[in-house]
């Protein structure tokens, strides 16, 4: 019997309906675990602190949009758990599953008519005086762009030691294959097959005609400082869209792809382009 860790948006679904429907469908089924947050509504679950609910998980199902599925990608990703969306928000490259098609993908679930396709992650440190002050992982993509209110900063990127490439910008997106449908792709640059393992670095805002989307090797070990002599003195470093700090001009942003691949549940028969056509048009 599957165990199954249940992980809804109450943002996005509203009194939980669609979780209840969810769970009413999987119960007797699967053994089913929720956050001891949502004990009050006294669903017929298993409820455990929120430190545990990734120990008792074979698979999570999660109830929102893309953006709930990054919330926690990372650790999903370190505790090799396969991802199930269910979409309630707008687009949807990774919640798949709509939720008038959720019963018939949770039977096809059950019947073991899915795959697993792997992600790659990118994993990162903040480095100051050869000294790493945090290291975290991302599945879309690292920004590293001015503070508000400030002026354009001056970012320069290197692979490997060798320099790709200065920007006088809002910033600089680093972004994986699954990234590439996000934040990058609004910024200009180019959508990627997730199924690659490469990395696109994508300036926000550049001020310069000549500044074009990059795409490098994922086996590389890239490197990002800032040269305060041409910009602001202090940028922020963003994973998925959390700030995880800021650097000045003698810390450097080191970035590798990371040693763990985020699993997701397809049901779908559709391939990433029948999807993005969808998704875009």
């Amino acid at each position: 019997m599957k165990k199954i860790a249940v992980m809804p948006n109450s943002g996005k679904d509203i009194g939980l309906v669609n979780t209840k429907r969810l769970i009413e469908f999987l119960k007797d089924k699967t053994e089913i675990y929720m956050e001891d947050s949502y004990s009050v509504l006294g669903m017929n679950v298993n409820y455990v602190p929120t430190s545990q609910i990734y120990d008792n998980a074979d698979y999570a199902i999660v109830l929102g949009g893309d953006g709930t599925i990054l919330l926690r990608a990372a650790e999903y990703a370190k505790r090799k758990i396969p991802v199930m969306g269910i979409n309630l928000g707008k687009i949807g490259f990774m919640t798949e599953i709509e939720i008038d098609d959720m019963e018939f993908a949770l039977l096809k679930f059950l019947n073991e008519d899915f795959r697993i396709e792997k992600r790659m992650m990118l994993k990162a440190e903040i480095r100051r005086d050869n000294e790493v002050q945090i290291a975290f992982h991302a599945l879309n993509d690292i920004v590293v762009s001015k503070s508000v209110g400030e002026n354009l900063i001056c970012i320069e990127l290197s692979t490997d030691g060798e320099a790709v490439n200065r920007y006088n910008a809002d910033g600089l997106i680093i972004a994986t294959p699954t990234g590439s449908t996000g934040y990058s792709i609004s910024a200009g640059g180019p959508v990627v097959d997730p199924s690659m393992r490469l990395l696109v670095a994508t300036p926000i805002c550049a001020h310069t005609l000549s500044a074009r989307s990059a795409v490098l090797s994922s086996d590389k070990v890239m490197k990002i400082k800032l040269d305060c002599d041409y910009g602001a003195k202090d940028a922020v470093v963003t994973a998925d869209g959390d700030v995880q700090g800021y650097i000045r001009d003698t810390d450097e942003v080191i970035i590798t792809e990371s040693e763990y691949d985020f699993e997701l549940v397809k049901i779908a028969d559709q391939s990433f382009y029948d999807t993005l056509i969808k998704k875009l048009s």
